[in-house]
């Protein structure tokens, strides 16, 4: 595989407030310094009650285009990669279009592969920039995962933060490219990580409680899945390759907790500088996760052209995806 495919822009957007792991211990009145020791985390950002997702998105993508002096109206097609969407219908790429600005008319979707959603949308972009059809295409992911927080449950509430990135491709010369890509579905762990209402199973007229509302995971089980299934998922995301993942310049992770980053080093074999790691000030953004590390690697010039490049991550469903990428 080698599939042309060039980042040529990155941006990210933050809600105003900055939440602190102590705000946290007096909010939920826990002992000073609990929320860091058991989430990992200094603080967070979480948006207020008047911001949505579609204007973090929207603030993502003019910081993309602003940085790199892009356009809005140059861009083709727009993705939304989020996990969560603004509301059940419309589709959230179209609110997308109208908080950001960007042209009536213009062809936009959603992706949604949980927190890998992301890199599933960007294999779609390269795929679809292979055709011809379009020349430049912007992908968004924005998550406002406080609002879905059970907030007595330690376990799924303290490791979460909102915000959103934008990425914008081209296919380039053929220099940058996608080298391999792999996404697995494994359903016997479709239950560990859920939100059940929001569609047809959970409703007023189905059936509902409060408690549906809220993010629900059994960290134990997940983190149990994930450790039987990667090795096999990496040997077939490398089995084309002519290096292994601890070759790889860059490696950008999902942000899923503290202890997930430290288990993707130790058991790929990855040093702290080869991987980028910004959970301790960002959270697990859900889907907004790895688009936003990518962009930090970016702008701090730890990404650069020439260089080897692994997105990674495991979702809700559940799923892994990988993609390598040359610079």
């Amino acid at each position: 595989m080698k599939l042309p495919i060039s980042i040529i822009a990155t941006g990210k957007a933050l809600p105003s407030q900055r939440v602190l792991s102590t705000d946290l211990d007096a909010q939920l009145g826990l002992k000073a310094g609990s929320v860091e020791k058991k989430s990992g985390l200094l603080w967070r950002h979480f948006a207020d009650n008047t911001t949505s997702q579609s204007q973090l998105a929207a603030a993502a993508l003019h910081d993309a285009c602003a940085h790199h002096d892009i356009a809005l109206d140059s861009i083709d097609l727009l993705i939304c990669a989020s996990a969560i969407p603004e509301q059940a219908l419309p589709y959230t790429a179209s609110a997308i279009i109208a908080a950001s600005g960007l042209k009536a008319g213009l062809p936009a979707f959603d992706i949604n592969a949980s927190c890998v959603s992301f890199v599933t949308a960007l294999f779609q972009a390269t795929a679809l920039l292979q055709t011809g059809l379009y020349r430049r295409i912007a992908i968004v992911s924005a998550e406002i995962a406080s609002r879905g927080l059970n907030w007595q449950d330690h376990e799924s509430s303290l490791i979460f933060g909102d915000g959103a990135a934008a990425v914008i491709v081209e296919q380039g010369d053929g220099r940058a490219a996608c080298i391999a890509y792999r996404l697995e579905t494994h359903p016997q762990g479709r239950d560990l990580c859920e939100i059940r209402a929001g569609g047809t199973h959970r409703n007023p007229r189905m059936g509902l409680d409060t408690s549906d509302h809220y993010f629900r995971m059994q960290g134990k089980p997940v983190f149990k899945l994930a450790s039987q299934l990667m090795p096999s998922f990496m040997q077939c995301l490398f089995a084309e390759l002519d290096f292994k993942p601890q070759n790889i310049d860059v490696v950008v992770p999902h942000q899923a907790s503290h202890l997930a980053m430290q288990h993707i080093k130790s058991r790929l074999g990855l040093s702290s500088e080869q991987v980028i790691d910004i959970y301790a000030t960002h959270g697990n953004q859900v889907a907004a996760s790895i688009p936003t590390a990518l962009h930090e690697a970016f702008r701090t010039g730890r990404a650069r052209k020439g260089q080897t490049m692994m997105l990674i991550g495991t979702a809700a469903g559940f799923s892994i995806a990988g993609m390598v990428l040359t610079l």
